[in-house]
């Protein structure tokens, strides 16, 4: 049975996607282009769950959790807010910026795990923790490279990122390549 990498997530809007991408430009020229694999502002978005390698054919099962959940959520703002990295201060692999957890993004958010877990998927163990990964420390960095990007976390002042509406959840399709991955929308719901 033919399979597909998949997530289930949120556009950004066209005004925080500009915002986003200003800011990440400043932020890539304080630490380069060696030691961190920049997310492009086309393949940033809010992840609501993951779900890996899925046969084909629950792509329309998918569809109508999606479709029916939609109807029972509100669109809301999203509303950037700080900088961080995954998993520690100490030991930076991913840097990101946080999202301020309205309640319909939580609310969403959890009605995805719990809609996915009846269709045999497995539920988050970890608490929802809303972020958009600007980029992924490569491996084996020097020492000094870590206390820079450390030192840019912590100093770095975000401009200002606009709130912007989300009207719509998302089912993607994730295809590895070797310059990184692409993401294929197959299916949209909006939300009432």
């Amino acid at each position: 049975m033919t399979q597909i990498r998949a997530f289930i997530a949120l556009d950004l809007p066209q005004p925080i996607q500009d915002s986003i991408e200003k800011e990440s430009s400043r932020l890539q020229k304080i630490l380069g282009q060696e030691t961190i694999r920049w997310t492009p502002i086309q393949n940033m978005h809010l992840t609501l769950k993951f779900l890996g390698n899925i046969p084909n054919n629950h792509v329309d099962f998918l569809k109508q959790m999606l479709t029916q959940l939609s109807d029972s959520h509100s669109a809301f703002d999203l509303q950037i807010g700080g900088l961080g990295s995954f998993p520690s201060g100490k030991l930076i692999r991913v840097l990101w910026l946080g999202i301020q957890p309205a309640a319909e993004l939580t609310s969403l958010q959890r009605d995805v795990d719990a809609g996915t877990a009846r269709l045999g998927y497995e539920k988050e163990a970890r608490a929802f923790s809303p972020h958009l990964t600007l980029g992924r420390v490569k491996q084996n960095i020097h020492p000094n490279e870590m206390q820079k990007i450390r030192n840019a976390i912590q100093t770095f002042q975000l401009g200002k990122i606009p709130s912007a509406r989300v009207d719509s959840v998302h089912l993607y399709q994730s295809d590895l390549h070797q310059n990184g991955s692409v993401y294929t929308k197959l299916f949209s719901a909006k939300l009432s």
